[in-house]
């Protein structure tokens, strides 16, 4: 089909914290500073951008769930990678595909957890506890509990006992993480995502599939409410 010349072309507006991100890894490559050099703190860096700490930290998320760096507690912000592109395309391309990942993790995780409910073993509700407690104790030291998640999530899937299922979860390891750095970096979602994890783990405990699959279902669901990336401008 022929392309419909009438039609105008929609203009794309560049959302504040993309300028943002963009000065961000244009400084970094003028200034020469590379893989594992750390950026200035954040107030210092927030004043020298002319934004303010909110914007520069919606950038600094948008930048490392694309992969450009970690922020690290206690470590400030460290480039993980020389971005390559454009930083804007790339978060957009994250924010087209997020329902789907989203989707999937839905379709997953809700089985795993079911699964994981019918199958568990002693050891495996012992990793799960393990898990909870680490990402207590990262909230607890100030921290977002991503290394935490990650861990509470992979205890659910090796709970489940499937083999086909948790190779499917790895294929799309990276991809999860994107969702788990945007969600757990805005404010308060922490302790609600722990006390997610918390009815997740009881549901297993208790031997309850459906409440399993429910729990882990409406934790999804906590996750789908991203908002720190995609939003209007």
């Amino acid at each position: 089909m022929a392309p419909d010349r009438t039609r105008v072309p929609k203009v794309t507006r560049t959302r504040l914290y993309e300028q943002v991100a963009e000065q961000i890894t244009s400084w970094i490559t003028d200034t020469g500073l590379t893989v594992g050099d750390r950026l200035p703190p954040e107030r210092e860096l927030a004043q020298q951008l002319g934004v303010s700490r909110a914007t520069l930290g919606q950038a600094l998320v948008a930048l490392e769930v694309i992969g450009v760096v970690t922020v690290r507690r206690n470590d400030g912000t460290v480039i993980s990678r020389t971005a390559a592109g454009t930083i804007a395309q790339a978060i957009r391309a994250h924010a087209d595909r997020l329902p789907e990942i989203l989707e999937t993790r839905d379709a997953l995780e809700t089985k795993i957890a079911s699964l994981a409910a019918q199958r568990h073993t002693e050891e495996d509700l012992r990793e799960i506890e393990a898990a909870l407690a680490a990402m207590e104790a990262e909230i607890t030291a100030g921290g977002r509990g991503i290394d935490g998640d990650e861990r509470f999530h992979a205890a659910v899937t090796a709970a489940s006992h499937s083999a086909l299922l948790a190779r499917l979860m790895a294929e799309i390891a990276t991809l999860i993480r994107e969702t788990r750095i945007e969600s757990l970096s805005q404010p308060d979602r922490p302790q609600a995502s722990l006390a997610g994890h918390r009815a997740i783990a009881a549901a297993i405990a208790a031997g309850d599939p459906t409440a399993a699959a429910r729990a882990m279902q409406d934790h999804i669901g906590l996750v789908s409410e991203v908002a720190l990336i995609g939003g209007e401008a």
